[in-house]
């Protein structure tokens, strides 16, 4: 089994503190991942140095953005273009697909970052085409530690819904990174992508 952190602030976010090269070190030589997501806030600059400078690193890049929809934040992974904040959370989905794309919403049940409200989540799901772009939901997120209760309510709403479940560090300094993980059967990026849309992937929750 392969695992993944697809939620990484750098320094081209406006909270995030850590260099590219910072974070790709750490994450090659002081954690377990194969793969790593940065995904700025509506800034798409971090990831496209990422993938630039992987090769020197012994870990693999997808490329990724999280979009301030106007109903909340969602993951654009497997995306090298921006996608334009404050449109409608569906039009954002619809954006992400066109760039060939999978959406996943980021920490939908927070009261304290923006989440996508769990009726416009059902409206994506039941939707013939949006359904097969947003293909899964941040159940863990390791940077809610103060808001632990998000976490699991969203592992219960996941629990009977056709998902890829996911766990990421949402890390806006370089040790952070690692702190949530995905895991998911392969080790590369084609597989990663292929348990995504299968909906194979598994969220791992950091011990205490």
């Amino acid at each position: 089994m392969g695992l993944a952190d697809l939620h990484i602030h750098s320094s081209y976010s406006g909270d995030g503190t850590a260099s590219v090269r910072a974070i790709l070190k750490y994450a090659a030589h002081h954690t377990e991942l194969d793969i790593i997501a940065i995904t700025d806030h509506d800034e798409i600059n971090g990831a496209l140095e990422a993938l630039q400078l992987a090769p020197e690193y012994a870990i693999e890049v997808i490329p990724g953005i999280e979009v301030t929809s106007a109903e909340g934040h969602v993951l654009g992974l497997f995306v090298t273009q921006k996608i334009p904040a404050g449109l409608p959370f569906l039009e954002t989905v619809a954006r992400i697909g066109e760039l060939g794309g999978l959406a996943v919403a980021a920490h939908p049940f927070s009261k304290t970052t923006g989440a996508v409200s769990p009726e416009s989540l059902m409206k994506a799901l039941n939707h013939r085409d949006l359904s097969k772009i947003l293909v899964g939901l941040e159940c863990y997120n390791a940077g809610l530690i103060m808001e632990r209760h998000s976490n699991r309510d969203v592992q219960k709403f996941a629990e009977n819904l056709p998902v890829a479940r996911l766990g990421n560090s949402d890390a806006h300094t370089f040790w952070g990174i690692g702190s949530g993980r995905t895991s998911f059967p392969g080790k590369n990026a084609r597989d990663l992508r292929q348990a995504l849309v299968q909906r194979q992937t598994e969220y791992i929750i950091q011990k205490d």
